[in-house]
């Protein structure tokens, strides 16, 4: 019933749980996310994310997901388990802003044109892509449930 009636490990791996994945649910604003917030973002952890904010802090705001890459420390491996999870509002690339993982921004892209509509106006539009034929995307890259 109450916190201290339970084993403070076991709660404490349970709410560091818990915030992980909302964490990755929702997705991070990697330009505003304080160093305790980016820690918690899958393939990040502390010291990953202090270079972060010290990078962001020494240069300014990211610009694009491929920054990131930019970060001392932060090789191919920690980007590709963490950009899916990062976001950058009105970013170079609009893509940056959701949460499409960037190995997969042609097939988004293939999509989007397949819309006929701009990127910006076509997020969040669930109506429109469900109208289309998810198969027609499918590549020897991605799978029918990837797409």
């Amino acid at each position: 019933q109450y916190q201290h009636d339970v084993d403070q490990y076991r709660l404490g791996r349970s709410l560091e749980a818990v915030v992980e994945d909302a964490v990755n649910a929702v997705g991070v604003d990697l330009n505003t996310a304080s160093a305790p917030l980016l820690a918690r973002v899958s393939g990040l952890g502390a010291s990953l994310a202090e270079a972060i904010t010290a990078h962001r802090d020494a240069n300014g705001p990211f610009a694009s997901r491929r920054d990131l890459l930019k970060v001392s420390r932060l090789g191919p491996r920690a980007f590709e388990q963490c950009a899916g999870f990062l976001r950058i509002a009105n970013g170079t690339e609009p893509l940056d802003a959701s949460a499409v993982h960037p190995e997969a921004y042609g097939v988004a892209k293939k999509i989007v044109a397949a819309c006929g509509r701009d990127l910006r106006s076509l997020m969040g539009d669930s109506a429109a892509l469900k109208a289309l034929d998810p198969r027609v995307f499918v590549d020897e890259r991605f799978g029918l449930p990837t797409v």
